[in-house]
């Protein structure tokens, strides 16, 4: 997937010498409208560089960062066929974080530079992994509902203008839609046991609706990049359009889980032929944006924690890597060495 992004833009080619910035940025902007794919070779505005650095960044943190509410419950899954639904979950969202890295240093960043701003607090992930997951169904409604969520804003990013993101969202979305089927199934599993079971069920979903329909981000008037992010065919539909599409969806499949949806004001509108719902509240999704989450510390302490305790394995790799690359090289003796004395 990723033979041609490990390729990092030289200088030569960033600078498209033969074209002046205003040509190139023309012929740019007219290969995004055209739904082109821009490779990490082509040359492209520092903005657009800038923004897709930050985004996709962002989305990898998130996803290793999303590790650790599911990761909390792999020793008390309730049976071994759901302990191991779940390893291979946490596994699945690794990999995506790993895929995002790398294809974001075909931007020209270091992973270094992008973990470091995450742990010094520089560098954002998503708000949703600020929340604790106090029961079992916490796992089934992730899957669910936060799962279901990524995907609905994840499938539009398999047709983002930059080709090493569209090529690595295609995976990541098919295996995000493994995810939510399991938690679908978890969910619907405990739907049909005790009224307790139900009960913890319907109280998760409770605490999860709204900062779910908040990682769809801000109103799109309020989204500081959605603007430019749309003319050069990174985003391909705006937030507010991105959550209706869900909430629309939700509905139905709530309606089969047998779980009650925790607002009032969500009904069909037929002359909009979608549900109207309740205004959200965006204090909250600030504030833990912000880092005053119930859980910001917390999460991200735990990945400080996990670098500098996995330092020796780093560093074990390195030497490895030298050692190896050493022995090639004096294997590689020249022809004249080889000869047999005359």
């Amino acid at each position: 997937m990723y033979t041609q992004s490990m390729d990092v833009p030289s200088d030569e080619v960033s600078a498209s010498p033969a074209l002046s910035d205003a040509e190139a940025s023309a012929t740019f902007d007219a290969r995004c409208a055209r739904g082109e794919f821009i490779e990490a070779k082509d040359w492209m505005p520092a903005p657009y560089r800038q923004t897709l650095v930050r985004q996709i960044s962002q989305h990898a943190h998130s996803e290793i960062v999303g590790m650790l509410p599911e990761g909390n419950w792999l020793t008390r899954a309730p049976s071994l066929k759901r302990k191991t639904i779940l390893l291979a979950k946490v596994q699945d969202e690794g990999g995506h974080g790993l895929y995002l890295y790398a294809a974001a240093e075909t931007l020209g960043t270091s992973r270094d530079d992008l973990i470091a701003a995450l742990h010094s607090g520089r560098a954002k992930y998503s708000s949703i992994f600020n929340y604790p997951t106090p029961t079992w169904a916490d796992i089934g409604v992730i899957g669910w509902l936060v799962d279901g969520a990524a995907i609905m804003n994840q499938v539009p990013l398999c047709r983002c203008s930059y080709g090493p993101y569209a090529r690595a969202m295609i995976r990541i979305c098919r295996e995000e839609s493994f995810h939510q089927r399991q938690g679908f199934d978890l969910l619907h599993t405990l739907m049909q046991g005790t009224a307790a079971q139900q009960a913890m069920v319907q109280d998760a979903v409770n605490r999860w609706w709204w900062p779910v329909l908040m990682m769809f981000g801000p109103p799109d008037q309020d989204s500081p990049h959605a603007e430019t992010s749309v003319k050069w065919g990174i985003k391909r539909i705006s937030n507010d359009d991105l959550r209706q599409k869900f909430v629309d969806a939700i509905v139905e499949q709530a309606a089969v889980l047998g779980v009650t949806l925790p607002d009032p004001g969500l009904k069909w509108n037929a002359a909009r032929g979608a549900h109207d719902f309740s205004p959200i509240d965006w204090t909250e999704f600030w504030q833990v944006v912000n880092g005053h989450g119930p859980c910001n510390r917390e999460r991200l302490a735990a990945r400080v924690a996990a670098y500098d305790e996995g330092a020796w394995v780093r560093e074990a790799a390195l030497a490895y890597a030298d050692k190896q690359a050493a022995r090639q090289a004096a294997a590689v003796t020249p022809a004249t060495e080889r000869r047999s004395p005359p």
